[in-house]
């Protein structure tokens, strides 16, 4: 009988078997006193080739061993209970043969720009390593900024900040050892619906910015709003004046219109806990470096790095082409690169000890939003990210240009807008930027179904608007657009919807099909938002379609279809290829 089995016929509950041994460090199986031990499987462990646990030489209460052959292991003898038969003989019991556990129920394994999660499950050993690991994860109550849950059906957007705050062991002697941790690496990771790719886009900490005003939750339980700032760096959306993640959250939606439903935080122990628990990253320069600031020592082509010279390679940026954030960006997208490649290879995946010191290294690390804060949720998500591929994760940057309020000597950058707003788009219309074509066909195939067929003239078209959520005054800007620039005098006002809806709609009778294509077709709306239903009475007492405009109405004339394409960027790569720093 296994130790689940056990438990119940005991009425115990096997996850309250599972006990700290405090001579050894290791969580151990206590059942009744005709069991023995059995201790969960640690790196040190496997590592010193040593028993884990006390009772490894002699049975509970001092029942003899003996010798099994053929596992070379010593088992103590179980003992009978009082009128129970013996036990027959090894060999002469009738056995059901045992299915094989497969790897992946045992080992997930999880990484997405830069961040790594690796858990291991196995039983009622499993349940409370995880538990343990559970303890190890830091969580910051961000309020409203975060989702309270996590969604294994939805695409997903989770902004990864790495601060500059110098602590742990030895970190004190990097720069300023008095901040009070910045944003200084930020990388907004969206990871489609379909799960077909992710984009980690990086945002500059040198970008200006405005950050919005911002609620934060003080210790004492009390709330404070942290005013607002113009004009100021990117960075400066994390700690300045007491800001916490929720703040940079809220300044990445205003910034590029897209909504982080989760946080992921990190120090610099980070890094090199995490590369010294893989056993060092592979990296690839183009000419030998010396730096005195980071003190990055490597030679010309490959080398494996772990640790200081790992944190080393990241923070340096004399290095890289013009010495500025923006080179030191490109060779941190293709550190995580290596780190995403080295973490999902067999050697890791294969290697328990490696494993669990991964585990330990990635939750130790990790500060996270309430809403994920459970191992539980972790898995879930490292669950769903396993099933990108690396060829479609894509880096990129946010695209910049030199802020003209420097002068001379450029020191910031602001958004091109130019070319970011198409590519904000993209990941909010959750396009790919590589290329994975069923989706795109799939995506055209759907929005050609729904709007193919007759249209009506737009001076046939009669709808309702109503205000479902977005912007004060939305209703009327679009009834004012509609009868001024296409025509559309059928068209009223209706005041605000019964409730707030997320995205627009447009509900119609099916004779009036035609209409709802026009209408569609005209203001961009894409297949998703047309809703076959029933109509309503307008102030002439006459059918009419329902237009509800929701929080992802951007404004009149403004089109929320998605692009079928992502734009052509340039400066970006992909997991899945080597590239050498330079």
């Amino acid at each position: 009988m296994d130790a689940q089995s056990r438990g119940r016929a005991e009425n115990i509950d096997p996850a309250d078997q599972w006990v700290l041994n405090p001579n050894t460090g290791e969580y151990e199986l206590r059942l009744s006193n005709s069991a023995p031990q059995s201790p969960v499987p640690s790196p040190r462990a496997s590592r010193r080739g040593r028993p884990a646990g006390p009772e490894a030489e002699q049975g509970r209460g001092g029942a003899p061993v003996r010798e099994t052959p053929e596992r070379g292991a010593e088992v103590p003898q179980p003992r009978r209970r009082r009128g129970a038969e013996p036990e027959p003989p090894p060999g002469r019991r009738n056995r059901r043969p045992v299915k094989k556990k497969s790897k992946a129920k045992k080992i997930v394994a999880w990484t997405g720009g830069g961040m790594a999660l690796v858990l291991v499950a196995a039983g009622s050993a499993g349940y409370l390593y995880l538990k343990h690991l559970e303890g190890n994860v830091s969580a910051t109550d961000v309020g409203s900024a975060a989702k309270q849950g996590f969604s294994k059906d939805d695409a997903f957007n989770i902004l990864i900040i790495g601060t500059d705050k110098r602590t742990g062991k030895g970190n004190d002697h990097y720069g300023d050892k008095n901040s009070v941790g910045h944003a200084d690496t930020n990388i907004l990771l969206h990871v489609a619906k379909d799960r077909t790719n992710a984009t980690a886009l990086s945002i500059p900490r040198d970008m200006v910015v405005d950050v919005p005003d911002c609620e934060t939750n003080q210790p004492d339980g009390s709330k404070k709003v942290i005013p607002g700032s113009s004009g100021v760096r990117f960075n400066e959306s994390l700690g300045q004046e007491g800001r916490d993640a929720g703040c940079t959250m809220r300044t990445v939606k205003a910034v590029t219109g897209i909504t982080p439903d989760h946080f992921m935080m990190v120090d610099f122990n980070a890094v090199k806990t995490l590369t010294s628990a893989v056993g060092g990253v592979k990296v690839c320069l183009k000419h030998a470096v010396q730096d005195k600031d980071s003190h990055l020592d490597l030679p010309e082509g490959e080398s494996r790095i772990e640790g200081e010279q790992a944190l080393a390679f990241v923070r340096t940026r004399h290095a890289w082409g013009n010495a500025g954030d923006l080179d030191r960006i490109k060779v941190q997208q293709q550190f995580m690169g290596s780190l995403m490649r080295d973490m999902s290879s067999s050697d890791t995946l294969t290697n328990p000890a490696k494993l669990l010191d991964l585990a330990e290294a990635a939750t130790k690390a990790l500060t996270v939003d309430q809403g994920i804060k459970t191992v539980g949720t972790l898995k879930d998500i490292a669950l769903e990210m396993k099933k990108v591929p690396p060829k479609n994760i894509t880096f990129m940057t946010v695209p910049v240009k030199d802020n003209p309020a420097d002068g001379v000597i450029h020191k910031t950058v602001i958004v091109n807008p130019d070319v970011a707003p198409a590519i904000f788009d993209a990941i909010n219309g959750d396009v790919s930027f590589t290329d994975v074509k069923k989706k795109e066909k799939a995506a055209k195939d759907a929005l050609a179904a729904r709007l193919q067929g007759t249209r009506s003239a737009p001076s046939d078209v009669r709808v309702r608007i109503m205000n479902g959520g977005a912007a004060g005054g939305s209703a009327q800007a679009a009834l004012n657009w509609m009868q001024t620039e296409k025509g559309i005098l059928k068209s009223e006002n209706a005041g605000n919807a019964p409730a707030e809806v997320g995205k627009t709609t447009l509900e119609y009778a099916p004779d009036q099909a035609p209409q709802a294509r026009e209408l569609a077709a005209l203001m961009g709306l894409p297949g998703a938002a047309l809703k076959p239903g029933k109509s309503v009475t307008n102030a002439q007492g006459l059918p009419t379609m329902s237009l509800t405009l929701g929080k992802d109405f951007k404004g009149a004339g403004v089109s929320l279809t998605a692009p079928a394409k992502a734009p052509e960027v340039t400066d970006k790569s992909t997991a899945d290829k080597v590239e050498c720093a330079s």
